[in-house]
């Protein structure tokens, strides 16, 4: 549990002599329109941390919203008033003459710093009591990760088509005078293409991972801080499950397959085994060497005889893309207008409340809705209040 009182008291020492301004603080006229923006501005630690620790734990007065400014907190050092606020450009010390006012707007930051640091135990009890409730945005980078996944897939499909193309192409190198070696740059360009392809395959599970937990918020299984955070530290297929239904026909097969993928290919070539299909001893005995793999299944990782099949890095991003078209489809498509489309955060609010699940009952109500708060968003980073 964390004394409050004692990290406020801490504080309140640490930022001393700075202190909230009140009627009694000289100020110019008109000062709250016409404070200039101080260079010791970019030395303040982030605006929310500043936030927290002038109005939330040490009560000082925040004077609300204005046009382009987000709050505004007028303070009072060696008996003259400046402006702590966030406004469109970002956070700053505003002052009433400069460069007069430059050498205290420097301390007024140093104390601020300082007041921060030993604030620290309540930022962190803050941040915890947040995850708790539905008080949040989760932060929407499905869109980049999905590039990525392209970026990879077209590298990958270049490189086949290009080594099709050449099939029969060969370059003779000559070593020594009777001697000279034949060259295949297809070969060559198939290597490189499974190199892009094992990259195609690990972008594909970090878009899913955090694409499914974005879809699980809009279908109203998500709901708090606390609730993301365990979704985000379980494995792939809880992720799936939450985002999907599995009992559906089309979705098992996609799950099963997807499931082979990821143990058979992406686990063993991002945990240092020796190959997409397991294998990795060749086993001695009278009948000669008896190649085995490695299996993961349901029953865990165990040994089995054979070189195994594996999967063709044709067939693996074939299926990797048809899931794409399928996780989109039905029911989850006006997901993608929010997620993928409009790249929006997640508000839990709005998961918790049933927004999201009105939301997502049509397409059009999906672009409706997205287009509302993709205009708010868009105030709101313009400071149009």
């Amino acid at each position: 549990m964390i004394d409050l009182d004692k990290v406020r008291a801490t504080a309140a020492r640490a930022i001393a002599p700075l202190r909230s301004a009140d009627k009694n603080t000289p100020a110019a006229k008109n000062f709250l329109f016409n404070a200039v923006r101080t260079d010791a501005s970019r030395s303040l630690p982030p605006y929310y941390l500043v936030y927290f620790l002038l109005v939330d734990l040490l009560g000082f007065k925040n004077l609300g919203q204005f046009e382009k400014i987000a709050w505004s907190v007028p303070v009072e050092f060696n008996g003259k008033a400046f402006l702590i606020e966030h406004r469109k450009f970002g956070l700053g010390i505003f002052a009433g003459k400069l460069p007069e006012d430059e050498e205290d707007a420097a301390q007024i930051a140093g104390l601020i710093s300082r007041a921060t640091k030993a604030a620290q135990p309540y930022f962190v009890w803050r941040a915890e009591e947040a995850a708790k409730a539905s008080e949040l945005n989760v932060v929407n980078r499905s869109h980049a990760l999905y590039v990525r996944f392209e970026f990879f897939e077209g590298l990958y499909t270049s490189k086949i088509l290009e080594s099709i193309k050449r099939k029969n192409e060969y370059i003779e190198k000559k070593i020594s005078k009777n001697s000279s070696i034949i060259m295949h740059p297809s070969a060559d360009l198939k290597r490189e293409a499974e190199h892009y392809a094992v990259a195609t395959i690990e972008s594909f599970f970090s878009w899913t991972e955090h694409a499914f937990i974005l879809i699980a918020i809009l279908l109203g299984r998500c709901v708090t801080g606390e609730g993301v955070r365990q979704l985000a530290q379980a494995d792939w297929g809880t992720k799936f499950k939450e985002a999907l239904d599995i009992t559906d026909h089309e979705t098992k097969t996609f799950y099963d397959g997807l499931v082979h993928v990821r143990r058979q290919v992406r686990n063993f070539v991002a945990h240092g085994s020796f190959g997409k299909d397991g294998e990795a001893f060749a086993f001695h005995s009278q009948a000669g060497a008896v190649p085995m793999r490695i299996v993961d299944e349901h029953r865990g990782p165990h040994f089995q005889f054979g070189a195994g099949a594996g999967y063709a890095d044709e067939t693996t991003i074939g299926l990797l893309r048809q899931f794409v078209d399928h996780l989109w489809s039905g029911s989850r498509a006006p997901a993608y207008i929010y997620i993928q489309e409009c790249q929006l955060p997640l508000v839990l609010t709005m998961a918790k409340d049933g927004t999201y699940e009105r939301s997502m009952s049509s397409i059009d109500g999906m672009k409706e809705f997205a287009h509302y708060l993709s205009t708010q968003a868009d105030r709101a980073a313009n400071m149009d209040f």
